[in-house]
């Protein structure tokens, strides 16, 4: 089935929610162009990675703070006051080589004239029992440090970063703020950071790196409390107190229903022209995480979801589609 009517064209089909999509739905709606929206279901919670974010008070106009699910609903509930469609169903793919374009959701086929994918990336979790959903995941467990590490929660605690990477130094590094300690737990005998982080992490008073160091097991009751660090070389575990812990290991981009579709950059991401949100295709635009592997923070996805609805606006009245 398609949304309306046999032949109908829309001018504009966003593919993702969370703060990328709801941004762009918004924008595109104010501007009369009827946008629809698809937001995931199987494939994820629709509103994307703040549906498992508990306070986020980094996101501007909530100086109290605001759970992830009720910001997400909000968003939501605006796209929708201004007429988007928002359909509950994932896309399986996408033909861009045809005009219009044709986007295949679960049950729904819609053609269009512009797309903006917006279907962000999932952050790498390692199977570490009592990290897991229905453990203590989001209750001490965490795979953004920016986004949960000035939770009250974590204040004067010890904290585990897994990684060796750029991003765990920098998680780390910015978790000395919050956390009595940071205790960075590496794989390896030496970090896969670039040199200056790797320098600065090493340096830094407040982190110690566990080297051929595995985190076997994570326990608490409401919330984690201690931590069973393996070392790789002895197989010797030890159990150690815990206030929290953050997986530092990478995100994957969710670009899988698009079959190759469009140019991704070395890093696996949505290749963008640099300074704008112009895919590979005229006419389809990247926002949020999926295309942003450096930032990837609500307000620079809501920012990116912006750019994109006013870029595709612009390139309908350039084709002469109203």
């Amino acid at each position: 089935m398609r949304v309306s009517g046999e032949d109908a064209v829309k001018k504009v089909v966003i593919v993702g929610s969370g703060p990328a999509g709801y941004t762009a739905a918004i924008y595109c709606a104010r501007a009369r162009l009827e946008p629809v929206l698809f937001e995931g279901f199987y494939a994820g919670l629709a509103g994307g990675q703040l549906m498992t974010t508990t306070d986020v008070e980094n996101y501007p106009g909530f100086p109290e703070s605001i759970s992830g699910p009720e910001l997400m609903e909000k968003f939501k509930k605006q796209a929708i006051r201004f007429g988007t469609t928002c359909l509950t169903e994932d896309v399986e793919s996408v033909d861009l080589k045809t005009r219009p374009f044709v986007v295949h959701g679960k049950s729904t086929h819609v053609r269009c004239h512009t797309l903006i994918i917006s279907t962000g990336a999932t952050a790498k979790r390692l199977d570490i029992p009592g990290t897991r959903d229905g453990e203590l995941w989001q209750k001490g467990v965490s795979a953004c440090a920016v986004c949960d590490g000035a939770i009250p929660i974590f204040r004067d605690k010890l904290l585990y970063v897994i990684g060796g990477g750029d991003a765990a130094c920098e998680e780390a590094m910015f978790l000395t703020k919050y956390g009595k300690k940071v205790f960075m737990v590496h794989r390896r005998n030496e970090l896969r950071a670039s040199k200056i982080m790797a320098e600065r992490a090493m340096h830094h008073p407040k982190i110690e790196i566990l080297w051929d160091s595995a985190v076997a097991e994570v326990g608490g009751d409401r919330v984690v409390t201690h931590v069973v660090i393996e070392n790789l070389r002895t197989q010797e575990k030890t159990k150690r107190e815990a206030g929290g812990l953050f997986f530092a290991v990478g995100h994957i981009p969710n670009v899988d229903f698009l079959h190759g579709a469009l140019e991704l950059n070395d890093k696996g991401y949505l290749a963008v022209k640099p300074g704008t949100c112009q895919t590979s295709i005229p006419g389809v635009f990247g926002a949020g995480d999926v295309q942003d592997y450096v930032y990837r923070q609500a307000v620079t996805a809501a920012g990116s979801g912006c750019m994109a609805a006013l870029e595709a606006e612009h390139y309908l009245t350039a084709e002469g589609i109203h």
